[in-house]
């Protein structure tokens, strides 16, 4: 990496990386607006596609393109609340900045800012992590591969990986200074925001476990506090006689929860009776995020929430096996911290080669996604 470009600031780094991945990819929404022509029973196939964006002109190519699967839902619910049984799997928080927002732009505008601006913060804490446990490394390479990492497009889209990711890596910022109040408001907000979120409590209280003597106690009064995001959240459904996220997942999602080797155990099998390159993607990003996240972390709350969102993940038992792991594995920030690391001595060449073919793949992935191809 050019040294020029490390002495820059984590505040330039993070809006270059940010301002460039936006344009790549909506550059690529862009082509995909003009060349891909979905198949109608794919597009039926899913909520709320009746009032999408006329296919043509530059609205469509700039925005429309973006409102798939996902995304359909929380402009939904934005607009109407959770009025559908099935909309309480998607947290309330991302609907209601894009609900906020919606006096300045436009919902779909509005869905993609909030992704932008909590990418570019997103980016910014990975480095300031990075920067933290690494001082002679290149932080900006783990910036760079956690950019590019498959299936990362998600945090340019109409979805809440980026606000989720940002709202994780900031909570870990804080408390690692034990800035409590501010850790434990993020964790409040990322529970409100998906459900990895939630997991945020089990890094929250091994560090404020190993606080200053003096500082425990007020540690552990606002570290209990951090699950109750996604609590509230529970507990309004309750109360307004809705469904509980489980049950939606298992009654319109088509998503149960099993044991963890359960879901593990069906994707080698699987693999075993027909090669299924999906699965097979799945489970080696599965493997790696292990690796680089759990067995060769230093720090246990890294490792333990590493652990959280892996299990999390195998809980649920879905067709294909393991479906959605590179997306799902993302806000395991500290596999990025350790890849950092492993590629801190490869050679500029090569590093931007390695880069180059993540992003493809991510291009080409992106593709599916505005195909409406069910392929992450």
């Amino acid at each position: 990496m050019p040294r020029w470009l490390e002495l820059r600031s984590d505040v330039q780094i993070a809006g270059a990386i940010t301002a460039l991945l936006r344009v790549v990819y909506s550059a690529n929404a862009a082509a995909g607006a003009l060349l891909l022509h979905p198949q109608a029973n794919l597009i039926r196939g899913n909520a709320f596609t009746e009032n999408l964006s006329s296919a043509g002109g530059w609205h469509y190519a700039l925005l429309g393109i973006w409102e798939r699967f996902d995304t359909l839902w929380y402009l939904h619910i934005a607009e109407r609340g959770y009025d559908r049984p099935a909309a309480v799997v998607f947290y309330p928080l991302y609907p209601a900045l894009i609900r906020g927002l919606g006096w300045i732009v436009e919902p779909i505008a509005g869905a993609l800012l909030i992704s932008t601006v909590a990418a570019f913060f997103y980016s910014y804490g990975l480095l300031r992590l990075a920067r933290s446990e690494f001082p002679n490394a290149q932080p900006m390479r783990t910036a760079c591969l956690a950019a590019v990492w498959p299936a990362s497009f998600f945090l340019f889209a109409g979805y809440t990986e980026a606000l989720a990711m940002a709202l994780i890596v900031w909570c870990i910022l804080w408390a690692r200074r034990e800035h409590w109040l501010a850790a434990t408001a993020c964790a409040f907000a990322a529970g409100l925001t998906r459900s990895a979120g939630t997991l945020l409590i089990i890094p929250l209280l091994v560090m404020a476990l190993r606080a200053r003597s003096g500082q425990k106690s007020n540690a552990r009064g606002w570290v209990l506090a951090a699950p109750l995001g996604t609590l509230s959240y529970w507990l309004w459904l309750r109360r307004t006689g809705r469904l509980g996220v489980a049950a939606a997942y298992r009654t319109y999602w088509n998503t149960d929860v099993a044991a963890p080797w359960i879901s593990l155990w069906r994707a080698v099998r699987s693999l075993a009776e027909r090669f299924e390159p999906l699965v097979l993607m799945s489970l080696g990003a599965l493997v790696l995020v292990f690796v680089a996240g759990i067995i060769a972390r230093r720090r246990a709350e890294d490792r333990w929430f590493s652990a959280a969102v892996i299990v999390l993940l195998l809980l649920r038992m879905c067709s294909p096996p393991l479906f959605g792991s590179p997306r799902y594995l993302l806000p395991v920030y500290p596999a990025y911290l350790t890849m950092g690391d492993w590629v801190k001595k490869m050679n500029s060449a090569r590093f931007v080669f390695l880069c180059a073919a993540l992003l493809a793949c991510n291009l080409g992935w992106m593709w599916a996604f505005l195909n409406w191809s069910l392929v992450l």
